[in-house]
């Protein structure tokens, strides 16, 4: 199927010879009104008939980030499956950051859920998965029975205890201002300045591995931009739309936050004031991890994951 020049497609030898990721690419043709047919990257591990799996990653990463989880949760007998958002990973890019929008992410996401007709599905969300993941919960709860958050959050300008008073600080702001003035973007840097170890040279590789040069990286680019961190801004409308339904749901809702991620550890405290199935389950601290902790503690979150996928399956 043809691409238009508009829509760029990583080669896929950029994507050889990555530590601990030995999974088959799978792919699904979107149909988006504006470039036609969208090619989107997903992992797809396990049983067909079991339980799914959802994990959703963030800003700037790919499907790669959750690869410490992928096996465990598989050997578990659990459907895992792990999407690349539209300009990431193996799935195509769009050339402009204008071409971006939040609400464009949930939709992309929401016609691949749909088109596979996932259901019964535990959510683990990090940084953009829960702003993206949350929002498809809030459109389809029938579908999600459980939801893991880690280090992620859903703007929605509101005052404590019903948002984060003083999101969003200096940190988010910050990066907000210098992501929209770049023509560039580190990726692999930014991974490793907030982690607490550096991630290996290989590893790192692997993360810049989507992104051949700059051309590549309008949606990492634009994503922080994105963030609705005012009330004007599009996405807290519909973002306050979906705390109403997860101010209903009782099912289980597991926060597990890492212990050094200033960005996103005051929404824990929303997340467990707010949501029934958060209240009634204690929460997890991940210690010795910043804020992309499947990278850096992949193991002890991947047994946190299955504990609470044991004690939550039927």
């Amino acid at each position: 199927m043809k691409v238009e020049s508009s829509v760029l497609r990583t080669p896929d030898e950029c994507f050889q010879h990555l530590p601990g990721f030995d999974f088959a690419p799978r792919y699904h043709w979107l149909e988006d009104r504006r470039f036609g047919a969208l090619r989107m990257h997903y992992l797809d591990e396990g049983p067909r008939n079991a339980p799914v799996v959802l994990m959703l990653h963030g800003e700037p990463t790919w499907c790669y980030l959750y690869r410490k989880l992928i096996d465990p949760v598989v050997g578990a007998g659990y459907r895992v499956l792990a999407p690349d958002h539209i300009g990431f990973g193996r799935s195509d890019k769009l050339a402009r950051r204008s071409d971006y929008s939040y609400q464009g992410f949930v939709d992309w996401l929401s016609q691949w859920l749909l088109a596979l007709d996932l259901r019964h599905i535990t959510l683990v969300c990090q940084d953009w998965g829960g702003p993206i993941g949350l929002r498809l919960l809030g459109a389809m709860p029938e579908r999600f029975d459980a939801v893991l958050a880690t280090n992620t959050l859903l703007p929605n300008c509101e005052p404590a205890p019903r948002g984060i008073g003083e999101w969003p600080g200096r940190i988010i702001e910050d990066w907000v201002a210098s992501s929209k003035a770049a023509a560039d973007l580190p990726v692999s840097e930014i991974i490793a300045n907030t982690c607490v170890k550096r991630p290996g040279a290989a590893v790192l590789r692997a993360y810049d591995a989507p992104f051949p040069d700059a051309s590549y990286k309008a949606a990492a680019l634009e994503f922080p931009s994105l963030i609705p961190i005012r009330e004007s801004m599009p996405g807290i409308t519909e973002n306050r739309a979906a705390w109403q339904v997860l101010e209903r749901f009782e099912k289980p809702f597991l926060t597990a936050f890492s212990d050094s991620d200033p960005s996103t550890k005051a929404w824990e405290a929303v997340f467990r004031s707010r949501v029934p199935g958060a209240r009634a389950l204690p929460p997890v601290e991940i210690s010795g991890a910043g804020h992309f902790v499947q990278e850096e503690a992949g193991e002890p979150l991947a047994k946190v994951l299955l504990d609470f996928l044991a004690r939550n399956r039927g």
